[in-house]
C-alpha cells in the first residue's frame, strides 16, 4: 500500500494545533513517559486490556536506541510514569524495576530501529482487531474515521507464535513499513506514531473502525469510498497533528478521571 510518507505536503487543517516539541529532553522525557501511562489507562478505560496482554512504548528522546514501557505483569489502569522502564536495544532494563515483556521487546524494538520517525507504539488485543484479523485483509474507506488508514496500513498475513522471536518482530517492522499501521493476521493490530498520543489515538480510532466494518459487513454489503475523496478525506482526519489532538481529548478525560496523572 502507498503510505502516508508520500503525502508529506498534504495540507494540515488550519485550526488543528501543530505537534510541538519540548526543547529540553528532559522535559521532553517526562512528556513521553506520562503520556505512555495515560496511554496504558485509555485502553484499560476502553476495555483495549486483556490480562498480561498488550505494551505501549515510547522512544527516549536522549537516547534514541532506548525505549520506556510499563513493567510486564502491572493493570494498565494504573500504570504511572514513575514506575516505567527503560529498555536498551539489547532487552536489559537499564532504568526501572520490575519484569520486562519479552514480546514487547521483539516486537517494539524492531518497529524503532526501523522507524527513526516513530517515538510511540502501541499494541494490545481489542476483541474487534481480533475478529478482523482473522480475515487477513486491510480495512476498507467505508466510514471518515476509516480514512485515517486509507493507503496507510500493511497487513502482515503470516501468524507464528507469541512473538518472543526478534526475527519475527523484524518481520513485523518489514510488514509495516512506512505506515501508521499493520493488521496481524490471528492477532491483532500494531500502531506507531511520530510522538506516543498519536500512537494510542489511532489504536483506538483504528479498533472502532474494526467494529464498523464487521458490523456493516454483517448487515450487508457497505459501499466504500472512492479513491479520492477517502485519499482527501486522510488528508483530514489522517495526520500525525490530528491524531495527537484527538489524543489529547482522551488524555483530558482520562485526567479528569484519575487526577492522580493530573500535571
Amino acid at each position: 500500500m502507498t503510505h502516508a510518507g508520500t503525502r508529506s505536503s498534504a495540507p494540515r487543517q488550519a485550526n488543528i494545533p501543530k505537534v510541538q516539541r519540548a526543547e529540553d529532553p528532559e522535559v521532553e522525557r517526562a512528556h513521553r513517559k506520562w503520556q505512555v501511562a495515560v496511554g496504558y489507562r485509555i485502553l484499560a478505560r476502553f476495555g483495549l486490556d486483556e490480562g498480561i496482554a498488550g505494551h505501549i512504548t515510547a522512544r527516549d528522546p536522549v537516547d534514541h536506541s532506548t525505549f520506556w514501557t510499563a513493567p510486564f505483569g502491572r493493570y494498565f489502569g494504573r500504570i504511572t510514569p514513575e514506575e516505567l522502564l527503560c529498555v536498551d536495544d539489547s532487552g536489559a532494563v537499564i532504568r526501572g524495576e520490575g519484569l520486562l515483556n519479552r514480546a514487547a521487546f521483539a516486537i517494539h524494538s524492531a518497529v524503532h530501529a526501523a522507524r527513526q520517525d516513530v517515538v510511540g507504539a502501541v499494541h494490545a488485543h481489542g476483541l474487534h482487531a481480533k475478529a478482523y484479523s482473522t480475515l487477513v485483509r486491510p480495512l476498507r474507506p467505508i466510514t471518515q474515521d476509516a480514512c485515517a488508514f486509507y493507503d496507510d496500513h500493511a497487513v502482515h498475513e503470516t501468524y507464528a507464535g507469541v512473538v518472543f522471536d526478534q526475527d519475527e518482530g523484524r518481520r513485523i517492522a518489514r510488514s509495516l513499513d512506512g505506515n501508521k499501521a499493520v493488521v496481524l493476521a490471528n492477532h491483532g493490530h500494531l500502531t506507531v506514531g511520530t510522538t506516543v498520543g498519536s500512537a494510542v489515538w489511532w489504536f483506538v480510532t483504528m479498533e472502532r473502525s474494526f467494529q464498523a466494518q464487521l458490523l456493516a459487513d454483517a448487515a450487508g454489503e457497505p459501499r466504500p469510498l472512492d479513491h479520492d475523496v477517502a485519499l482527501e478525506t486522510w488528508r483530514s482526519v489522517g495526520t500525525e497533528d490530528v491524531g495527537a489532538f484527538a489524543f489529547a481529548v482522551l488524555a483530558e478525560r482520562i485526567v479528569s478521571e484519575q487526577p492522580d496523572l493530573r500535571r
